[in-house]
């Protein structure tokens, strides 16, 4: 195989010692090594591509193996390179002069493309096609970007471009339009697992098949990535390595209570799902990672109530135990345990245990969805609320309930609760006069939605500190997020996807409702909750205690007068 090549064989790192050196050795993309193929047989080569896609996932070494089949000697440009002629070899091994490795990380001005456009116009040394890889273009300035437009439209004979970027969105479309596209995919599980297999024969390596499947999954679809984790686990353990090690490793805790955890989230046991989260903790384990894993299992429920099985990756008897779990809850209830976990929000200010915790509680305590009833659930448990139900339902007429439980039964702030009152009128209208009906519906929704708004509110307070801290450099350096971290500056509300910032300097509120600031803000804050918000900035030089407290309970800040 065209792996062995002795000159690569001296490398000790794994990437570069296992690379494909052939387009019939390129791992997961048979859609792009297909049409490349067929291409060069049919001698329709382009002179410019654009190779995107995620890290480690061949676009790279695609580009070496294109370079080498159109400077082929023995093959002439028909087909994959023979690896063996004078061209190939000293491609392989970066001698040839007319195959050109540029990183656009380090060239990113307009100077450094207008040096490369004067070399362009040189005819090749000894191969047929000078051939220039560009790697990461999204890196090059707009500038540079835009003086490299009219060389791809057309270049000079015998020249090919080859451009290779992670970030597909920011490259100019102008440049995109001047190239032939290939997306390059996520390696699949299996296609990593089978490359692992071959490197560990070669390497003799002897590693469980459970420990290969762990490494292809962290690797997220990253080739390059499973091979470093490979090679890592080879230098630490030797040639025998157990799916225990890798675990370590990895920082995976392989912890079979993720799974049991799962178990009595979705059946509402909150005894049990605490006394789970208490002993991890307990135990020292990553709570971050054991997070990770908790939400990989709701995905698989996920996958298997939607008839996806096939992708979730499980043994048989692994899945009937996931079958067995979904088969009395719907994917809406999936969907919403994976929103609840997967938004955590572990650092180093917050409680780890404490957060964990407080998941398990929100997401066992409402296990089942309720059409009719939008109303949040008291803090009893699941067997006790559903006695409590069903003798709600027989001792009052459905009229009844649709209407009366409401104002009752939904425990909400007290401010919430007297608006509520107010806005429904005297009690002797509401109880006598059923077509009012209509208008009291709507209440439940406002206190659903504080509800859930009050939960991210009470995120952005806790972590704000973090927030800012580690705010992306950026937007760290800029003159908005510096106000953001001066004393007085908060988050006092949050609803209908609008953030209400209080600050205690009327200048403050001023220069952040700058557009370029309150740009950064907002930015930064949808960043954070994980949707596009909006940011709404208020004069507040006193802070109420009172207020404070309410806003604590759920209650939110309609209006501030200045």
């Amino acid at each position: 195989m065209g792996y062995n090549n002795p000159v690569i064989m001296a490398s000790t790192v794994f990437y570069r010692k296992w690379r494909p050196q052939a387009l019939a050795e390129v791992v997961g993309q048979p859609h792009i090594t297909g049409t490349l193929l067929n291409a060069l047989k049919s001698g329709n080569t382009s002179h410019a591509y654009l190779f995107c896609g995620p890290r480690g996932t061949g676009k790279t070494s695609t580009g070496r193996i294109l370079s080498k089949a159109v400077n082929c000697l023995t093959n002439k440009g028909k087909g994959d390179p023979c690896n063996k002629c004078h061209m190939c070899t000293a491609i392989t091994e970066g001698r040839s002069l007319d195959v050109i490795e540029i990183d656009a990380a380090s060239n990113t001005g307009v100077d450094d493309i207008r040096e490369l456009k004067e070399r362009i116009n040189y005819v090749p040394a000894e191969a047929d096609y000078k051939v220039y890889i560009i790697d990461e273009v999204h890196m090059l300035s707009n500038s540079a970007s835009n003086a490299l437009l009219k060389t791809l439209e057309e270049p000079p004979p015998r020249v090919i471009f080859i451009l290779a970027t992670t970030e597909l969105h920011k490259v100019l479309s102008t440049v995109m339009s001047r190239c032939q596209r290939f997306d390059f995919h996520r390696v699949s599980q299996v296609d990593i697992v089978g490359k692992l297999k071959l490197i560990c024969t070669e390497e003799g390596i002897k590693i469980e098949d459970g420990a290969l499947k762990l490494i292809a999954r962290s690797a997220t679809g990253s080739l390059r990535d499973a091979e470093n984790m490979l090679e890592q686990l080879n230098t630490y353990y030797s040639s025998d390595i157990n799916l225990k090690q890798v675990q370590e490793t990895l920082g995976i805790t392989g912890d079979s209570r993720s799974k049991e955890l799962a178990s009595y989230i979705v059946n509402g046991d909150i005894k049990n799902g605490l006394k789970t989260a208490i002993s991890v903790n307990q135990d020292g384990l990553d709570l971050k990672q054991f997070n990770r894993e908790l939400t990989e299992h709701f995905r698989q429920l996920l996958l298997v109530k939607s008839g996806s099985e096939a992708s979730a990756e499980l043994s048989k008897d692994e899945l009937n135990t996931v079958k067995a779990l979904v088969k009395d809850i719907s994917l809406e209830q999936i969907i919403r345990l994976i929103k609840i976990f997967s938004q955590l929000y572990f650092n180093s200010a917050s409680n780890p245990s404490l957060m964990l915790e407080t998941a398990i509680v929100e997401a066992s305590l409402s296990p089942t969805f309720d059409t009719k009833t939008t109303a949040p659930t008291t803090t009893e448990e699941t067997p006790s609320l559903k006695k409590k139900e069903a003798a709600k339902n027989t001792a009052k007429p459905p009229a009844v309930t649709e209407t009366a439980p409401t104002p009752t039964e939904v425990t909400a702030p007290t401010v919430i609760k007297e608006k509520a009152a107010f806005n429904a009128g005297p009690p002797t209208a509401t109880k006598e006069t059923k077509p009012k009906a209509p208008e009291q519906s709507p209440k439940p929704k406002v206190n659903k939605l504080t509800a859930e708004a009050g939960k991210e509110l009470l995120s952005l307070q806790n972590n704000w500190t973090d927030i800012i801290e580690q705010s992306p450099p950026r937007l760290k350096r800029t003159a908005a997020v510096a106000i953001l971290r001066s004393a007085g500056v908060k988050p006092i509300s949050y609803e209908d996807n609008t953030v209400t910032l209080s600050f205690k300097y009327s200048l403050h509120r001023d220069k952040v409702e700058e557009a370029d600031n309150k740009r950064i803000v907002i930015e930064l804050l949808s960043g954070f909750l994980g949707t596009p918000c909006q940011v709404n900035c208020i004069f507040q030089p006193n802070n109420n205690h009172l207020v404070q407290e309410a806003q604590k309970m759920g209650a939110q800040i309609i209006n501030v007068e200045e």
